[in-house]
């Protein structure tokens, strides 16, 4: 879809794409951190009606098979429907979801919450990235796509890491730990909500609007094998990365007995916040480097992890585990999607990268089930032990061959 080329710097609404460009970001960065509220509470939940660890993996589950299907059925409608008619419904969809967590907040209806979240962040996601970029070119006509690329991407991954730590602080410090963060958010996203609406829209909405079609994957014959290469090393990064969003709280309260809320959301922080920083740190960087380089950091921080686990260590290798993971996998994120961009003309990139990010959402619930249904017959830590063995060895398989191909 072409986009419109008026370069004028203020809408018929009364702000200037160059505001705009902030107000997009920063409601991105909302939305991301509004997905990651549950994180610090699942082990009061857990205390409060006694469900197990297999229940929050389920729970945690319910939302990536929300992202699944909306990234498939709605994901790439921001470019045919226009930016806003897609980002104001997906943002409606998470005040539905905190609504229910505040009114519902039974199992099932953690269940249906989390399912409703994910909707939502399937819509959004890759639309509201577009339209930051579309933002970013049209306030300043000529640039590159850098400052685009940067603000979603800090948005996209520090919101995780920023919703846990806020909503970890709230529940220590704050009466009403199952409620004051969806209230709190609740009260963002509506603000998000009013300043999408004043946004102006980026994409040329066409006269005849074609006929609708789930997001294809398609990729050419000849780069199918580097596609899954890709493909093997997102998955790993999203495995990584579901971990501490689902069960690394819970861990640190059950196995390292730490009980506070402030501490788990300091731990999710800082894994997301070394991802996030990770890929503006390896920017520069030859792809081949990138590969190499977060495939060794998501080794030895994986490696720390299970180190921990066995030994029943410090915090303190808890967290320095999560932190080089999380470079790591922010890094190999990096680096996949620069591989599926490589792939394919400018006419079906949209479609390889939606393909790597769906084996990337896969990643992102596959191995916590996983984890969870483990933990039904052995030990929580046993399961992340086994955990780390198989996220190793599919990060490995996919980037060793991955190295070899992309020096040819």
């Amino acid at each position: 879809m072409t986009l419109e080329r008026d370069t004028t710097t203020t809408s018929a609404r009364g702000v200037s794409h160059g505001t705009g460009f902030w107000i997009a970001g920063a409601a991105f960065l909302i939305v991301m951190a509004y997905s990651t509220v549950p994180t610090p509470l699942w082990s009061l939940y857990q205390q409060r009606d006694g469900f197990s660890t297999f229940a929050v993996t389920v729970a945690f589950a319910a939302y990536a098979v929300g992202v699944v299907i909306s990234l498939f059925l709605a994901g790439h409608l921001g470019d045919s429907l226009g930016r806003r008619r897609i980002l104001l419904p997906a943002i409606g969809l998470e005040i539905v979801s905190a609504v229910l967590f505040i009114v519902w907040p039974a199992l099932p209806g953690l269940i249906v919450a989390r399912v409703i979240s994910g909707l939502g962040i399937g819509m959004l996601t890759a639309t509201v990235t577009a339209h930051i970029l579309d933002l970013h070119l049209k306030a300043r006509p000529g640039s590159g796509p850098a400052r685009g690329q940067i603000v979603s991407g800090a948005a996209n991954l520090g919101g995780f890491g920023a919703g846990a730590l806020l909503s970890g602080m709230l529940a220590r410090f704050v009466d009403g730990p199952l409620v004051t963060p969806y209230a709190v958010f609740l009260v963002l996203l509506v603000l998000a909500f009013a300043g999408i609406a004043l946004v102006p829209e980026t994409a040329a909405v066409p006269a005849v609007r074609p006929a609708y079609r789930p997001q294809r994957v398609r990729v050419p014959a000849a780069a199918r094998g580097r596609f899954f290469l890709a493909g093997g090393i997102a998955f790993a990064a999203f495995a990584v990365l579901g971990l501490f969003t689902s069960l690394a709280p819970v861990f640190v309260a059950g196995q390292l007995h730490i009980t506070s809320r402030a501490t788990a959301g300091l731990v999710v922080f800082v894994t997301f916040a070394a991802a996030a920083g990770s890929q503006i740190a390896v920017r520069s960087l030859g792809l081949r480097i990138q590969v190499l380089l977060g495939a060794v950091l998501l080794v030895a921080g994986i490696a720390t992890l299970a180190t921990v686990v066995v030994t029943v260590g410090s915090i303190g290798f808890f967290v320095l585990g999560g932190v080089v993971s999380g470079a790591g996998a922010g890094t190999l994120l990096k680096a996949a999607l620069a591989v599926g961009a490589s792939l394919a003309p400018p006419q079906n990139r949209g479609e390889v990268l939606a393909g790597i990010f769906l084996i990337g959402y896969v990643g992102l619930t596959v191995p916590v089930v996983g984890i969870g249904v483990a933990t039904l017959s052995v030990s929580l830590a046993t399961a992340l032990v086994g955990f780390a063995v198989v996220i190793i060895a599919i990060a490995l398989s996919a980037a060793l061959p991955l190295l070899k191909a992309l020096r040819n």
